[in-house]
């Protein structure tokens, strides 16, 4: 793939803007403006967008492979079915955005904010989320085993057979989420907030997983026991 052959800066562009700018080359887009446009089944293979806003826009089957969103904003942005297969979203604010049966092969989500985001049927494999919001999300079946999550809030997301096995826990939260068949065997959950979970009606799904002391106080309060130290 071949850097971006083109900038354009501060402009504000449809859909027309945008397929006109089409080539055999990326382009890089800075500071622009795409609110409400309807990107949907273009080829952006490998472009580049820094600080634009991506309000409501229709991204939909689009082709955004190697794709890079630097501190962009797009809440309620549509990815629906598009192809973001080794995309990067770095320190960009995509809240209440629609992931849904989106490709999402070998991307990756740094420093953002995804609350309420909706990933349900997405094709999911090696996405990598770190120091991120996912409040209230929606991932099912996403696959995270034997990951390193470092300061991801997973709070009241959908997390249902989601497999966290062999995965450990930096600074997250998993605090009232959905667990539902997920699996945490073998999982370090020392470094997560465990709050408002009902570990022990799902303790088999938890075997052989590492909890402190203060987690393990907090879990067995659930069945009205006390740890008190002798």
């Amino acid at each position: 793939m071949h850097p971006p052959a083109m900038t354009i800066e501060d402009r504000t562009l449809t859909r027309a803007d945008v397929a006109g700018l089409i080539g055999d080359d990326p382009v890089r887009l800075v500071g622009c403006t795409l609110d409400e446009a309807k990107l949907a089944d273009l080829d952006l293979t490998g472009w580049v967008f820094e600080r634009c806003s991506f309000a409501r826009t229709d991204f939909g089957k689009a082709e955004l492979e190697l794709a890079r969103f630097l501190n962009c904003r797009g809440a309620f942005a549509l990815f629906r079915g598009a192809n973001l297969e080794d995309a990067a979203f770095r320190s960009s604010d995509f809240n209440n955005a629609s992931f849904r049966g989106a490709t999402l092969s070998s991307v990756s989500f740094e420093d953002c904010k995804l609350t309420g985001c909706d990933m349900a049927d997405a094709r999911s494999m090696d996405v990598r989320f770190t120091n991120t919001l996912l409040v209230s999300a929606k991932l099912p079946g996403f696959n995270f085993r034997k990951e390193t999550l470092v300061g991801v809030d997973f709070s009241s997301a959908d997390l249902a057979k989601c497999d966290f096995r062999e995965a450990s826990f930096e600074n997250c939260s998993i605090r009232e989420a959905n667990i539902d068949d997920a699996r945490f065997q073998d999982a370090d959950l020392r470094g997560a907030d465990l709050g408002g979970l009902s570990i022990l009606a799902q303790a088999g799904r938890f075997k052989g997983a590492v909890v402190s002391a203060a987690q393990a106080e907090l879990i067995l309060s659930q069945t009205g026991l006390k740890v008190r130290a002798r």
